[in-house]
């Protein structure tokens, strides 16, 4: 544990957001999404804040990481490309149905044992395919099926009740809501439900930054640094081909990065230095532009980050602007630069 004493829940109130990209179209400043940013040194202080880090919030699937590792804390016996799938919010391609499936099978279950909702692959190639086919939605398909199989093998290892699983009551939760408080240094503010049907606790931006921090940076071995190896190797399980947060891995040596919906990104280096972004209104567009740009400010190479400086904004199928984070973030490329 890092901390017998836990600082007091954030408060759960209207977040203070401040503009954190705009969108330019000839030159002109066409819309702008707010949100919330925050940077950590490699010691974990706040070096950039912008917008509200301290409000209570909902940190979506960028809470995987956190969720993996207290599953394996807990006994989750699995490494590679499956624990990878423990943190994923993948895209329902065929190789993350197969993960699910194998680890239902070491876990001497089957798809019936999942209560997730069931839906459509993530990925909109994939699900075009699937509907040609006419497949209907499955548990499998929905991204979190490999959370929901690796939470239904800790619970058969342990000797916990299955079917109830999901409740905040039951053992399996209350064991990650222990590890989420332990990583992130505070209390959990408020407990809901994710899209998935699994309990979602909310904590602050800046409590997401330190915990992502935490796991990235911890001793080789540890249940942090098996979850965090597994998905930097594995950045595909851990998402899908074509993925922006997979591609991020792969363009920043040692980054382990995850999303979330409703425009959440956080990102950490091995050193501890950490960025987590929320965009107000959940725009994806904004949300890795935004996060790219406070990894730069974080230390990172700009040059590694090129691809990621956001969409083109076209007229008549040219490009005639552009999605820019705000100055404070990227003080460096002229406004004009994307008109």
């Amino acid at each position: 544990m890092y901390s017998s004493s836990l600082a007091d829940p954030p408060l759960i109130r209207e977040p203070l957001h401040a503009p954190v990209a705009h969108l330019i179209r000839g030159g002109m400043i066409e819309g702008i999404h707010y949100g919330s940013v925050v940077v950590l040194d490699g010691d974990g202080q706040v070096q950039l804040q912008i917008g509200d880090i301290e409000a209570a919030f909902y940190p979506r699937s960028a809470i995987k990481p956190v969720q993996a590792v207290a599953m394996v804390r807990a006994g989750l016996p699995l490494d590679g490309e499956l624990l990878s799938l423990a943190a994923a919010s993948h895209s329902g391609e065929e190789r993350h149905l197969a993960g699910a499936r194998r680890i239902l099978e070491l876990a001497g279950l089957t798809e019936e044992s999942l209560r997730n909702v069931p839906d459509l692959p993530f990925d909109p190639v994939v699900r075009d395919a699937w509907v040609r086919e006419g497949r209907a939605p499955s548990r499998l398909a929905q991204n979190c099926s490999g959370k929901h199989a690796a939470m239904l093998y800790v619970s058969k290892l342990n000797g916990w009740s299955l079917d109830d699983y999901l409740s905040p009551e039951h053992p399996l939760q209350q064991a990650i809501a222990e590890i989420v408080e332990d990583l992130t240094g505070q209390r959990i503010a408020r407990v809901s439900v994710d899209g998935c049907g699994a309990p979602l606790f909310s904590i602050s931006l800046h409590g997401l930054a330190r915990g992502v921090s935490r796991i990235v940076s911890a001793a080789p071995g540890t249940p942090e640094a098996r979850v965090a190896d597994a998905m930097r190797e594995h950045a595909e399980m851990a998402s899908g081909a074509g993925r922006d947060v997979a591609a991020l891995m792969r363009a920043v040596p040692g980054l382990l990065a995850k999303d979330g919906f409703e425009g959440v990104q956080v990102a950490a280096l091995p050193d501890g230095r950490a960025v987590a972004v929320k965009v107000s209104d959940g725009a994806n567009r904004a949300r890795v532009p935004v996060a790219a740009a406070g990894l730069v400010r974080a230390g990172v190479d700009a040059g590694l980050l090129g691809e990621f400086a956001g969409e083109a904004l076209l007229g008549g199928g040219e490009p005639v602007g552009c999605v820019r984070p705000v100055r404070a973030l990227d003080p460096v490329l002229p406004f004009s630069a994307c008109a």
